[in-house]
């Protein structure tokens, strides 16, 4: 018989480990990318009749929302959808808007929401989509959702004009507890709903970060394996740009896939200066998400360089870094296209916590398809009563 291998498992070894999905979740990605990109493409046109006549009004703002992982995707697309589409755009958890509708909506100005729902069914999810309608005159609702069974699934369905849901291949509606592709491939979605109207020219950027993707997959998995064998307490995951909320991302990843066995945190690398450096010591892995722009690099690597010069020895990761060997660095993951557009290293970047995880996970002892071993963590939250106002 022969056994298929999602990361460094075998199948019957994973399902021994309570490990099998979220290896073959994580391991699916590209493939999954792929088929978004196609389903994507396919819709430009029904989403370019969405979207241009609320765009083409002048007044218009699209707010990026979600909770928990759901939430970071917002907080990581938000200025690629601004700068592409050229629309105010802000990216505010639907935790915050179900308890303060009245701080975030604003009655007179168009408003797109943007939902993210793995499974379309989180009390909060679906409270802001009623919030929105209440407290907004023009209100616009994009859906973009793993789960074509879900309530916010349903609900775009059955509204008229003023909705439009995208519902991801299946693969997409992860079983296990952690978001691994459903994250990924809404993030994937929102950044091409943003550049509709080019997906021909971000096609290269797109097949960059597959690459990259790839290249983890099948030449770096020992290198995450062997990493989380080394004895550290707390990880700071650093970013600028759309890597902040990437950065975040994989703080929840790896906090979550160790059941807060491991504590995190994320920041920009300038907001690290100003006073969260202090968390920072000699049990302390600091994981660097570079970016591609050649202006924003200068301040990350002074930072990078900073660190790599602390007499206590602080290892770090790099993420599409140079001059590594300054950075005292154990792990370097190389990116593909090199000075070219990098509109979708986000996605292979949000691989590092997810990986981190996985693997810290095992050594700790854990189940990845089910780490919180008192059940506070669930797939989908529980316990939330929704208060209506």
């Amino acid at each position: 018989m022969i056994q298929t291998t999602y990361l460094t498992l075998n199948t019957e070894l994973a399902e021994k480990k309570g490990a099998f999905h979220t290896a073959k979740e994580i391991a699916g990605q590209p493939e999954l990318w792929s088929q978004v990109y196609e389903q994507v493409d396919q819709m430009k046109e029904k989403i370019q009749d969405f979207v241009d006549p609320i765009f083409e009004n002048g007044n218009a703002r699209i707010i990026l929302t979600g909770a928990g992982s759901s939430a970071f995707i917002g907080e990581s697309a938000q200025g690629i959808v601004q700068q592409k589409t050229g629309v105010l755009t802000q990216a505010i958890a639907t935790t915050d808007l179900v308890t303060h509708p009245e701080l975030f909506f604003m009655a007179g100005t168009p408003t797109v929401l943007v939902s993210f729902a793995r499974s379309g069914n989180s009390p909060e999810s679906v409270e802001a989509v009623r919030l929105a309608d209440k407290f907004c005159d023009q209100i616009y609702h994009l859906v973009i959702t793993c789960n074509a069974e879900g309530q916010l699934a349903a609900y775009a369905n059955e509204c008229e004009g003023n909705c439009l849901a995208i519902v991801l291949p299946e693969a997409a509606n992860d079983n296990s507890l952690a978001m691994t592709g459903s994250f990924t491939s809404m993030l994937l979605t929102v950044l091409m709903v943003a550049g509709i109207k080019e997906l021909d020219k971000l096609k290269p950027a797109f097949d960059n970060a597959v690459a990259t993707a790839n290249h983890i997959l099948h030449n770096q998995l020992e290198d995450f394996e062997a990493l989380a064998e080394r004895d550290f307490k707390r990880v700071i995951f650093l970013g600028s740009g759309s890597m902040l909320g990437v950065s975040r991302e994989c703080h929840l990843k790896l906090q979550e896939l160790t059941d807060g066995q491991v504590v995190c945190k994320h920041d920009s690398f300038l907001g690290f200066r100003h006073g969260p450096r202090a968390v920072a010591n000699e049990d302390s892995l600091v994981v660097y998400l570079f970016a591609k722009d050649a202006h924003v690099a200068k301040y990350e690597n002074d930072l990078a360089l900073s660190i790599g010069q602390d007499k206590r020895d602080i290892k770090t990761v790099c993420f599409g870094g140079e001059n590594v060997e300054e950075y005292n660095s154990i792990l370097n993951i190389p990116v593909e296209g090199a000075g070219e557009d990098a509109v979708f290293n986000v996605l292979p970047a949000t691989m590092v916590g997810q990986l981190l995880g996985f693997y810290k996970c095992l050594q700790l002892g854990l189940q990845p398809d089910n780490p919180s071993v008192s059940g506070a963590i669930s797939r989908v939250v529980q316990g939330v009563i929704i208060y209506k106002k």
